[in-house]
């Protein structure tokens, strides 16, 4: 039976803790150590994918291109998401993140870049 039109299916506890997800993290996240240890392991992880895709597509020559359409992609979407999450105001947890992960996905890039050098 169809449910008449307006009206809303029944949200899971799945669906209301992934959507409570980002509160939990921006509550868990008010200590600066917390924040900082955070940001710090989203560096060194993006860091290290940067690394290992610099690394895998310069074994496998043919795949080249398509790795690097794919991380500009991921670069240009962190940069346009900017905007959006700045006008957002409240905490900026987020902005934050997303900043780090731009950063170490360049700088493992760059460093992987400077070794075929």
């Amino acid at each position: 039976m169809a449910s008449p039109p307006g009206s809303r299916y029944q949200q899971t506890g799945f669906q209301k803790s992934v959507a409570q997800a980002g509160a939990t993290l921006e509550s868990w996240a008010a200590n600066p150590w917390r924040r900082l240890s955070l940001l710090l392991i989203v560096l060194l992880i993006s860091f290290s994918i940067g690394g290992a895709v610099g690394s895998i597509t310069g074994a496998i020559d043919w795949l080249d291109p398509v790795s690097a359409l794919i991380c500009v992609a991921a670069i240009e979407t962190a940069i346009r998401s900017r905007g959006p999450l700045i006008r957002r105001g409240g905490d900026a947890l987020l902005l934050q993140l997303t900043d780090m992960a731009r950063i170490g996905l360049l700088y493992g890039l760059l460093l992987d870049g400077f070794k075929l050098l």
